[in-house]
């Protein structure tokens, strides 16, 4: 197996890495990173560019990183993990198209999955666990010692908002259109949302929040505003985090009654959750009332450890 290359890949909305790893010596060590563009859906009508760019600027990053000078010919097997790829489906035959595509090696060496799933594998890639992502969105997924996976949540912030700091953002933004109305007292909270998105009037909070560009993001950027008043006592601000919180536990609790995890191990990773210290607090005593036998715990490895343990998988499934 000497000379044998695998490629991990976290392909998220800002930015994309790559993590190469290499066989030496009886085991596979990481040898370099790159960082690569972003990505957006593959059902939006420039998705596969998007994707593609991504690709190919965080692998040639990681090339140039590890100081090599051939390229493609020297991947066996790769994988990605990008937000919205459903297993099963053919968004992913897609995914994993581009990915070979890209490195220009054959599509069954290699797999293209949810972001979640890399998330999974890099925490727990022996062990029965959950991991739980809150961050823009939110999603949990965990494993038991059969190997059976299941996952709660992430469906899209239209369909599935609690947990996530866009659904702290969103219920915020709609408490002060709630002010702004005279239904309830006006506070600060109304003030610094509407200044930190440049508005003066409920009319232009409407009109900014249905332009293509706000979306989830736009409302997650709010989340830490309305964190700050819970802190201060905004009764209102505090009954939003703790509802969002909730949620998170009611999906960790789906996922563990699903694999029959009597004393679950988690692992907490995303921003709202690693960032807004008030809502982790918060999320952890839903989780111990719901779960008292759960525990928190830190992941063996990151995401893209996960990806390169799905890649290495492809390659033992298809060596040739």
């Amino acid at each position: 197996m000497n000379g044998l290359f695998l490629a991990g890949f976290d392909a998220g909305q800002t930015q994309t890495r790559c993590r190469l790893s290499r066989w030496h010596q009886n085991q596979w060590l990481p040898i370099a990173e790159g960082l690569g563009s972003g990505v957006i859906h593959l059902h939006a009508s420039d998705g596969e560019e998007h994707f593609e760019k991504a690709l190919r600027s965080s692998f040639s990053k990681a090339v140039g990183n590890a100081g090599l000078r051939s390229e493609k010919a020297l991947i066996s097997a790769a994988a990605v993990g990008a937000s919205g790829i459903e297993h099963d489906t053919p968004l992913q035959e897609q995914a994993q198209h581009l990915l070979a595509r890209c490195l220009n090696i054959p599509s069954n060496q290699c797999l293209a999955t949810g972001d979640e799933r890399i998330a999974l594998h890099g925490a727990f890639p022996q062990d029965a666990g959950i991991v739980l992502i809150s961050g823009t969105g939110m999603i949990c997924i965990g494993r038991n010692d059969q190997g059976k996976e299941q996952r709660c949540g992430g469906w899209g912030w239209l369909l599935d908002e609690g947990g996530s700091a866009q659904n702290l953002g969103q219920k915020g933004l709609q408490l002060s259109l709630r002010m702004a109305d005279g239904r309830i007292p006006d506070r600060p909270l109304r003030e610094k949302l509407w200044r930190a998105l440049n508005c003066s009037s409920a009319a232009a909070i409407k009109a900014l929040v249905v332009q293509p560009s706000f979306g989830a993001a736009g409302f997650a950027q709010l989340a830490p505003l309305v964190v700050a008043e819970a802190q201060v006592g905004d009764k209102d601000a505090i009954a939003i985090l703790e509802q969002s919180a909730h949620c998170i536990a009611e999906a960790i609790a789906g996922v563990a009654q699903s694999l029959e995890l009597s004393a679950p191990k988690i692992c907490g990773n995303g921003g709202a959750f690693e960032h807004l210290q008030p809502f982790r607090e918060l999320i952890e005593q839903a989780i111990a009332k719901r779960l008292p036998t759960a525990s928190w715990i830190k992941g063996q490895g990151d995401a893209l450890d996960g990806a390169l343990q799905l890649a290495l998988r492809q390659l033992k499934r298809n060596p040739d």
